[in-house]
């Protein structure tokens, strides 16, 4: 199956010279994909140059005159940046003419905007931030990772529903096991939200674990953590400082002497091997999950290799038919309401 992503090639930290670069080693590695680069024309043609590469039948430019800044807010871009390089992606998944899209923008502007142009999937109030991490078992999705701050038991249910269905997708398990996210795992623990939501996802059809906790991310307890996007984005950031942390650590600690060094050469191969598997950029990539459309989110800081990375989560959910397959599990879902009156979103 032919996969066309569409790239904003104007956004994150680097614009063109990560984008570009990413997109030539994608196409390369996968003769079955097509690639539209959308973003200011001189621009993209001028890397394109640079690095001895030509458009033709597989990659082509799509010009767009605006680009939506990292500090811009969401409001601002929605309004004021109808041409952005950002909506113009966007836009040509909602007419067809891209299977999915990757941006390494600002996050809040592209919620927003994909929101706006897409719309949900019937049966979804809100779309959620998913991430694949690394954990002892090889990955967990989590969502939602940001996107909203509060929920409702309802809408943590369709989180649920749409992290396994991803999970079922892309990793080929027929039916991965869902876990919520609390501060225990007693079923008395959390406030009402969260119990209320445990009892909606035990009377789902998902294969509920039941309650988890922040360590048992990565210890791959279950394929699916479920938690609002207040905790989520918490326990990722915190994730994302433990992890530098220690890499700093470990270097400190070979380089505090001569025979350290010495010692750091040596246990090189494991080093690197270890390096390797925890490599934040093989994960990079989160997926807006619920929209009409595959809108997949690279971190705004991605290098070459992270990037290359998102545009692969991108192509795998297009040619996997996340999409359909979210509105078949939601079209199919038996929804219970809570007992409890749901706190109300924002």
């Amino acid at each position: 199956m032919d996969i066309t992503v569409a790239v904003d090639a104007m956004g994150g930290d680097h614009g063109t010279h990560v984008t570009v670069p990413a997109v030539l080693k994608f196409l390369k590695a996968h003769p079955e994909a097509n690639v539209v680069l959308v973003g200011l024309k001189d621009a993209l043609e001028a890397e394109l140059r640079a690095r001895h590469a030509v458009t033709g039948p597989r990659l082509r430019i799509h010009h767009a005159t605006e680009v939506v800044m990292m500090d811009e807010s969401p409001q601002s871009a929605l309004k004021n940046k109808k041409d952005s390089s950002m909506r113009v992606a966007i836009n040509l998944v909602k007419t067809g003419e891209a299977h999915a899209c990757v941006s390494a923008g600002n996050t809040g502007a592209l919620m927003a905007t994909a929101r706006f142009v897409l719309k949900t999937l019937p049966g979804i109030e809100r779309p959620a931030i998913a991430k694949l991490l690394p954990s002892m078992r090889g990955s967990t999705c989590v969502l939602d990772l940001g996107a909203n701050v509060d929920c409702t038991p309802q809408q943590l249910l369709q989180f649920g529903i749409m992290g396994a269905t991803l999970v079922s997708a892309l990793n080929h398990q027929p039916n991965p096991s869902v876990g919520l996210l609390n501060i225990g795992s007693e079923e008395i623990k959390g406030n009402d939200v969260v119990k209320q939501t445990a009892d909606l996802l035990r009377n789902s059809q998902l294969n509920f674990h039941g309650n988890v906790e922040g360590n048992d991310i990565y210890r791959g307890v279950v394929d699916v953590v479920v938690c609002d996007g207040f905790m989520g984005n918490i326990a990722l950031k915190a994730s994302e400082g433990i992890a530098k942390m220690l890499g700093q650590f470990l270097k400190e600690e070979f380089t505090k002497s001569w025979w350290r060094k010495l010692l750091a050469l040596v246990a090189y191969p494991v080093l690197s091997s270890l390096k390797h598997r925890v490599d934040p950029r093989r994960y990079n990539g989160a997926s807006l999950l619920g929209l009409r459309g595959i809108v997949v989110k690279s971190h705004g800081g991605a290098d070459e290799l992270a990037f290359y990375y998102a545009l692969e989560q991108a192509a795998e959910e297009a040619k996997s038919g996340v999409l359909h397959k979210i509105s078949d599990m939601m079209a199919n879902a038996v929804v219970p309401t809570p007992q409890e009156k749901s706190v109300e979103p924002q």
